[in-house]
């Protein structure tokens, strides 16, 4: 019988297996323990409602030397809870609460958002019916909306204004939703016949853009 050696007794390491999944699970489950921060005291809380202009990035921070919030708010350690698309205005919300902003940015919390849309054209009350029941986009057929034909709010200029065509009306809208799928208002109108041209995010929740002005910010304490 060939008696083996101390070495070939020894169990071989396979030094380029990959951790297990039950492994990366407690690793992960550590990092974020780890990295997560704890939540402010209830006075150090800060939420920011910003009215947010045309052509402005929701973020601190572009390689491409475009508009950020860094050019319009000043205070400190806030982040945004959900985002607003560059060439939408209105209302953004920020905070250097966690446990907020992911109640604010979460669909599931299904929180109401209301949007002041200009469309191109004069939708006609069965066409605003078909947002109210639910319009089948790319990604999925969307919850009902709650929509309806406005006055033209008192609004700042844009800059640059939106291009109207003269020979076509154009209609304003105000539409609120429950969703937060990537354009998807403008994906909405768009799928019923009438391309928006102007989208102004008026409220989130209970906040809205009462009293703040385009490209200023209230600052909220507490809570």
């Amino acid at each position: 019988m060939t008696k083996l050696t101390q070495d070939e007794k020894r169990p071989k390491r396979n030094h380029g297996a990959k951790p297990s999944n039950s492994s990366n699970r407690r690793l992960s489950k550590k990092r974020a323990i780890k990295e997560t921060k704890p939540r402010p005291a209830p006075a150090d809380r800060v939420l920011v409602l910003f009215n947010k202009p045309f052509d402005v990035l929701s973020q601190f921070t572009d390689d491409q030397q475009r508009k950020t919030l860094k050019d319009f708010i000043e205070v400190k350690d806030v982040y945004a809870a959900g985002r607003l698309d560059r060439d939408s205005e209105g209302l953004l919300l920020l905070t250097n609460d966690g446990k907020l902003q992911h109640k604010l940015a979460n669909p599931k919390e299904k929180t109401e958002k209301t949007y002041w849309v200009q469309v191109e054209g004069a939708p006609q009350s069965s066409d605003l019916q078909k947002l109210c029941n639910g319009v089948e986009l790319k990604d999925g057929l969307t919850l009902p909306a709650k929509v309806e034909i406005m006055n033209e709010p008192e609004l700042w200029p844009r800059n640059p204004p939106i291009r109207e065509r003269a020979s076509i009306p154009t209609t304003w809208l105000s539409i609120s939703i429950t969703e937060g799928r990537n354009r998807q208002v403008r994906r909405m109108t768009a799928a019923i016949g009438f391309p928006t041209l102007r989208l102004v995010r008026y409220s989130i929740g209970k906040y809205n853009l009462n009293g703040i002005q385009n490209g200023h910010y209230q600052q909220l304490k507490g809570g």
